[in-house]
């Protein structure tokens, strides 16, 4: 058989993608206040603003330099992993082992190291190369043996978490070195007394530029293309289990730089990492990507991600308890469910009498019947 390129796959992918359930096209004429109704980037850009001119009015002192990239510091980790979670959702699947995955790391970097500063390059290949076994692990279980993706980051999310404590006994042992910590609780230049731009905001803005870059390549438009229709897909000649689980090895990687980053910047305890699977997801609905797949960009995602943190921020401003946080998470992913999958109006389309596919064939014959499900690819 042979194979498509990938330009051709994408232009083929895009003209033969369904059109009830994809993006409508944008009417030039639209104003601002209908971009901000249509539940995507612009939506939770301006929410975002709302949240920061909340937190400006009750702590003045939080609109400083100083305050600011404080913030930034502590939000970058989740920014991540709301990128890495994007790639999955989009593609029509979830990843709940990122949480999980995240204290695993922290847990055997510092069981590694062990403060020895000589192993710290070493421990950063070795949990990258951890984090790429896991995803790929996700990745194949998913799309080769067709268990849904739910259950298996789930079985992963409890094996990784078991295992954890029954090598560590449940107290997390071991030192992580100053080199690693480095590149969370550091910055640009090198002196903590002054205004300083943190290591961790210069990766996540990397990360997202990488992110955004991705998404504009033939890889990104499959990978859409994929979770909004993955019939259609393979029918179009993409190789379906391949595109979802470089997905997942995606989303691992990300989870890998983020542990990175909250190993420096939290240390090593017991709860780290927990709960940050259901983050990164509402972070990423709140972006106004749909649970499901096929719609949603990076940029929505990584607002998603600097709302959600802005609004614990707030919740902080007003003294309220961190158990609250939890049911804000439910509540958005909810609203944020029940707002894609509410009716949309469809746009009337012309209709040419004596159309191919119109239930017509110019040549008197009749139409062909359906073709068969595309094989496995």
């Amino acid at each position: 058989m042979t194979t498509s390129s990938p330009s051709k796959l994408s232009e083929s992918l895009a003209a033969r993608a369904p059109q009830g359930r994809g993006v409508p096209a944008r009417d030039p004429r639209a104003g601002v206040l209908t971009r901000l109704g249509s539940g995507g980037a612009w939506t939770v850009a301006a929410l975002l603003v709302l949240v920061f001119v909340a937190i400006f009015s009750v702590n003045p002192s939080f609109a400083e330099p100083t305050s600011l990239m404080a913030f930034a510091k502590k939000a970058a980790p989740l920014v991540i992993l709301a990128i890495g979670q994007y790639f999955v959702i989009v593609s029509g699947e979830f990843d709940l082992s990122v949480g999980s995955l995240v204290g695993a790391q922290v847990v055997i970097a510092a069981k590694v190291l062990d403060g020895e500063e000589s192993r710290t390059w070493l421990v950063v290949a070795l949990m990258l190369g951890f984090g790429l076994l896991v995803g790929l692990v996700n990745g194949l279980v998913t799309t080769l043996l067709k268990v849904p993706s739910f259950i298996t980051t789930l079985g992963m999310m409890l094996v990784l978490y078991g295992a954890i404590r029954l090598w560590t006994g449940g107290a997390p042992t071991g030192a992580l070195t100053e080199g690693f910590r480095t590149w969370g609780r550091g910055g640009i230049p090198d002196n903590p007394g002054s205004f300083q731009v943190p290591w961790a905001l210069v990766i996540a803005a990397v990360l997202a530029a990488a992110a955004v870059v991705l998404m504009r390549r033939p890889y990104g438009r499959t990978l859409v293309a994929v979770g909004d229709n993955a019939r259609v897909a393979a029918y179009a000649g993409a190789p379906v289990w391949w595109v979802r689980t470089r997905a997942f090895l995606l989303s691992s990687l990300c989870a890998t730089v983020a542990a990175v980053l909250i190993g420096g910047f939290a240390g090593v305890t017991a709860q780290v990492g927990q709960g940050l699977e259901f983050m990164a997801i509402t972070a990423v609905v709140l972006g106004g990507v749909v649970l499901g797949g096929g719609r949603g960009t990076v940029a929505g995602a990584i607002l998603g991600a600097v709302t959600l943190e802005a609004l614990f921020t707030l919740f902080n401003q007003f003294g309220l308890p961190a158990s609250i946080r939890p049911a804000v998470q439910g509540v958005i992913i909810i609203a944020a469910v029940a707002y894609a999958s509410r009716p949309r109006r469809a746009r009337p389309r012309e209709r040419v009498p004596g159309a191919v596919g119109d239930g017509f064939d110019p040549s008197g014959s009749p139409s062909p019947a359906p073709a068969a499900d595309p094989p496995d690819r």
